[in-house]
């Protein structure tokens, strides 16, 4: 079997059911696939996002701070270094990747990236991390973009297009869409009095981490307007994170705001059951999927800094991207209330790009990368 090697800094819940689906998939076409990563940085354990693979190889990566921002090196296992294939992900902070960078130039190892192609949420595109992540982006024999705003980064760049996998990048939506399914409704009833929400209401739902990023002030600011002009309105905030001060102050004298806390599995598929529309005019990520899985439009914004699962979203078609401020944001979702034709097409398509931006077909395009790649010839 060829021996291909995926590295990642550290392993993520969320990607488990990715890596045993692309190990599977590549072995059923003949592919050793082998899974290197470390463990969170010291800023990073906080976070308790980490996941555990019995057939990955772990190793201690070793973090050197600097301020707010660190460094690392990442070992690679000694049995692995024979592999045809080796993908890295497009971080500038993991020092280990340079070496292999630098060995393309006499050793016969493929390299590739997985990766953003740029920092979409950076302080500042022009500065020297974003140049320097620019300059290296050629330096490796194929791209793994996340969505389609990756290969632009990269065909703007000249790097060709017929080495690049976009991947569209994805969770694991098939088990999202059974806990939806798996919500009965007298447990919809439950939570809707947990809620203090009447059989009618119209409601934004907020589900994520809460940080100034998320635009909380933004959306408050929205929803007062929203609530003015349809009474019926409430808003739902599930989720955690440094602003859930900020929620709750707002919540003292908002009445028709709830916040009910972090969710998870069933508990959250409930709230998406209910929802009329996910409110989220910060910055949007994999959670776009859900939204798509539980059949509602997302409203977000332009302006925000979004991550590239943004390209997913079409406005006026899956979702609201409105442009603007909170009045503007606001009557864009008071006109999809009242707007039945609308809505209704809206949360067709988005049901419709659940299917399209599956996991399944993330591991397809992963796969097919891969045998491209191994198919170069040196």
């Amino acid at each position: 079997m060829r021996k291909v090697v995926i590295c990642q800094h550290r392993l993520l819940h969320y990607r488990l059911a990715l890596f045993e689906l692309l190990r599977h998939t590549c072995a059923e076409r003949g592919i050793d696939l082998n899974l290197v990563h470390g463990q969170a940085s010291r800023r990073e354990s906080a976070k308790k996002d980490e996941g555990v693979l019995p057939w990955a190889y772990k190793v201690e990566n070793r973090f050197f701070e600097f301020g707010p921002s660190d460094i690392l090196w990442q070992p690679f296992p000694t049995d692995l270094r024979d592999a045809e294939l080796v993908i890295i992900m497009q971080e500038n902070r993991i020092l280990s990747n340079y070496p292999l960078l630098l060995r393309r130039l006499w050793c016969r190892q493929k390299l590739a990236y997985w990766g953003h192609g740029a920092n979409f949420q950076s302080n500042n595109p022009n500065g020297l991390r974003e140049r320097w992540k620019r300059l290296t982006l050629k330096e490796v024999d194929w791209w793994f973009a996340y969505t389609q705003t990756t290969m632009q980064v990269l065909e703007q760049t000249g790097y060709p297009g017929n080495r690049i996998t976009c991947l569209n990048n994805s969770i694991d939506n098939e088990g999202f869409q059974r806990d939806l399914a798996t919500v009965s409704e007298n447990y919809l009833c439950e939570k809707r009095r947990d809620a203090g929400l009447g059989s009618d209401a119209r409601i934004g739902l907020f589900c994520g981490s809460l940080y100034p990023e998320k635009r909380i002030e933004y959306m408050i600011s929205a929803a007062d307007r929203i609530y003015a002009e349809v009474p019926d309105f409430r808003l739902v905030v599930i989720g955690d994170g440094p602003s859930t001060s900020n929620i709750l102050a707002a919540a003292e004298s908002r009445p028709w705001l709830k916040y009910m806390g972090a969710k998870r599995s069933i508990e959250k598929a409930a709230y998406f059951r209910l929802a009329t529309v996910l409110f989220n005019p910060g910055a949007v990520g994999l959670h776009v999927l859900d939204a798509f899985c539980a059949g509602i439009p997302i409203a977000t914004t332009r302006e925000a800094r979004h991550g590239p699962e943004f390209a997913y979203l079409k406005d006026g078609q899956n979702s609201i991207v409105a442009r603007g401020g909170p009045e503007t944001y606001a009557q864009q979702i008071i006109e999809l209330f009242s707007d039945p034709h609308l809505y209704a097409r809206l949360c067709l398509q988005a049901k419709q790009d659940a299917s399209r931006y599956s996991l399944k077909n993330m591991v397809e395009h992963f796969v097919e990368g891969i045998e491209g790649c191994l198919a170069l010839r040196n």
